[in-house]
């Protein structure tokens, strides 16, 4: 069995976004011989060209089934058009107003909708308009949560489980959202293959912790997507693959979370996913980063320095689809090695993403 992966370039400067494509089975072999999934969409024009790539080197305009993460713009927008323009199997999302009291009266009412604060209204409001298109399309929708997999057991949800979503709808939906701290001057610090600036403190959004994580094996080799997931989701993720007998650096690849947020990980969730620093290579990550990257926010360098030490070579899309495989996938005479991203001697310490 083989399988290939790709991650479809999102965002120019600053902003990125998460458009990855996907396949598995006997991929010399007839459509029915594989399974072809989608997870997110990226921003809307994103969509467009997932379609068209799936469609070129996976030879098809059929997904068995799509994940939508979470609902940030950067992520779901696209899907309405995979959604619109393939033939979907499955929508996995998460429906919010299931899972808080306060989500389903502004579901169906404007007065409670406008009282809900920002963000999540924001999420609200994705989930049912992604919800509709799937409905339209007669696209059975069913909640991603740790424990679900396909019929073969190659793809699995890790994360969340539905207790710890419903844990952060209900925050969110009472969050009240302070002003945004003013960023710290910028500064340079010195790293190295052993030396670490990357702390344990980092916070992302509710939001962002709500990300579905998932899974796939294929042939024994370990597969991760995390989403924008943050240190606790990916705490009760990595709490539960231990469980299960999971050992640090059995992952073949992973995905850095949240474009390469210092937000997302620390040395203490690293070290139990990955391996502890100064390690050969074993494996490889790969992070949806923006073409520029002017501030060095997504990724930060201290980030993928720290997947680097821990012998995970990071490779980011920055305006380039990003393409890993097993050593039996069709060839593709338009693509070439690529090159990961150094070992930084020198990192930002303001603060980060």
């Amino acid at each position: 069995m083989g399988y290939e992966i790709d991650f479809l370039p999102v965002g120019e400067e600053s902003k990125g976004g998460d458009a990855i494509a996907f396949r598995y089975g006997n991929l010399h072999g007839l459509r029915r011989e594989q399974t072809v999934g989608v997870i997110d969409g990226g921003c809307t024009e994103c969509g467009d060209a997932l379609v068209e790539h799936i469609k070129k080197y996976y030879g098809t305009d059929k997904a068995d089934f799509v994940v939508s993460t979470h609902t940030d713009q950067d992520h779901i927008c696209g899907l309405k058009t995979v959604l619109e323009e393939m033939r979907v199997g499955q929508l996995l999302m998460h429906l919010p107003w299931d899972h808080s009291a306060a989500m389903e009266r502004a579901r169906t009412s404007t007065y409670w909708r406008n009282k809900l604060n920002d963000p999540a209204r924001r999420m609200l409001e994705a989930a049912l308009e992604l919800e509709a298109v799937a409905r339209a399309r007669g696209v059975e929708v069913v909640e991603p949560f740790a424990g679900m997999s396909t019929k073969d057991d190659v793809f699995s949800v890790l994360g969340p489980t539905e207790l710890y979503y419903q844990e952060l709808v209900t925050e969110l939906a009472a969050e009240t959202v302070e002003a945004r701290k003013q960023e710290a001057p910028k500064r340079l610090v010195v790293e190295s293959l052993y030396n670490e600036t990357l702390r344990d403190d980092g916070e992302t959004s509710l939001t962002n912790n709500t990300s579905v994580v998932t899974l796939l094996e294929v042939d024994g080799k370990k597969l991760l997507l995390t989403g924008d997931a943050g240190i606790p989701a990916l705490t009760h993720v990595v709490d539960a693959l231990e469980e299960n007998g999971f050992s640090p650096g059995d992952l073949r690849f992973v995905q850095v979370p949240h474009h390469g947020s210092r937000n997302n990980v620390g040395p203490t969730i690293l070290d139990r996913l990955l391996g502890t620093k100064g390690q050969n290579e074993v494996g490889t990550a790969f992070v949806s980063a923006p073409k520029k990257n002017p501030d060095n926010r997504h990724p930060a360098k201290k980030v993928t320095n720290a997947f680097r030490r821990r012998g995970y070579p990071v490779h980011a899309t920055q305006g380039s689809t990003k393409w890993h495989h097993s050593s039996d996938a069709p060839e593709r005479s338009s693509y070439g090695p690529s090159q990961p991203l150094p070992l930084h001697a020198q990192v930002e310490d303001d603060g980060g993403a």
